[in-house]
């Protein structure tokens, strides 16, 4: 087993055939900051390339799964520069969404909007009984990004992924199983074992039979990752450079209700 420095936003430890990839800055929930964003892009596709991964774990460090994207970074926008983030972001997206390999995801707490997410890149998705999640975007006047707008219809339905991304509600745990968004929950100090157990089963299965099944499935739904993820990268760009979103950004530093105009 190797491992990363403890000060790296993104942690990535090898556990024989098993990759844990963690996310790394609890002071931060593990909001997804540049040097986080840097981090997996360096470090995803490296794995999903590299043939002595057969299979790989995604999960955070403290209490928080991901609190989504770093408020910090989001002070102004012109749609050209929320484009170019979007599209290093799919580096790593695209990746993900599309690999043959096994992805768990192993959600240890809070998971909010882009957390929301990169939980559902994860072929299995369990979670800690302690977990929750919330949408976000809508609250800041932002679109749904990440694959979110292709992944929660597919795991929870349409109904209810509408229910979720337009109000922004809470779901708690036992919610999330009962709807479909997670397979399984675990006690919080079981789930890494759970994912861990689950990762090394897969890791030890007809790995390239998974990764074709992974690919059918893939083609059950239209349009294709690379061509919703091109329309979801314009979309952002556009919502990041209204009012209603510098007010929504406004509103949460200083922890007031935004009031949102429709511009």
């Amino acid at each position: 087993m190797s491992s990363g420095k403890s000060a790296s936003p993104v942690v990535i430890t090898r556990h024989g055939a098993v990759a844990v990839v963690r996310l790394n800055d609890p002071a931060s929930m593990n909001a997804l900051s540049l040097p986080m964003r840097d981090g997996l892009v360096a470090g995803l596709p490296a794995l999903l390339d590299d043939p002595d991964v057969r299979a790989i774990v995604l999960t955070g460090t403290g209490d928080a799964f991901c609190a989504g994207g770093d408020i910090r970074s989001m002070a102004t926008h012109t749609a050209p520069s929320v484009r170019k983030r979007m599209q290093n972001h799919y580096k790593w997206v695209g990746p993900l969404l599309k690999a043959e390999k096994p992805v768990i995801t192993a959600v240890n707490g809070a998971a909010a909007g882009a957390g929301v997410s990169i939980a559902l890149m994860g072929d299995i998705v369990l979670a800690s009984t302690s977990a929750y999640f919330v949408t976000a975007f809508a609250r800041l006047g932002a679109c749904p990004d990440l694959g979110l707008l292709a992944t929660l219809p597919r795991a929870i339905g349409m109904a209810r992924a509408k229910d979720l991304l337009l109000t922004s509600r809470k779901v708690a745990a036992e919610e999330a199983l009962a709807m479909g968004l997670v397979a399984r929950l675990a006690p919080p100090d079981k789930l890494m074992d759970m994912a861990m157990e689950t990762a090394e089963s897969l890791a030890a299965a007809p790995t390239a039979t998974i990764g074709l099944i992974k690919k059918l499935l893939l083609r059950a739904y239209d349009p294709s990752i690379d061509e919703f993820l091109e329309a979801e990268g314009f979309a952002q760009s556009i919502a990041q450079t209204t009012e209603d979103f510098q007010a929504g950004v406004v509103a949460f530093r200083e922890k007031k209700k935004p009031i949102f105009k429709g511009r």
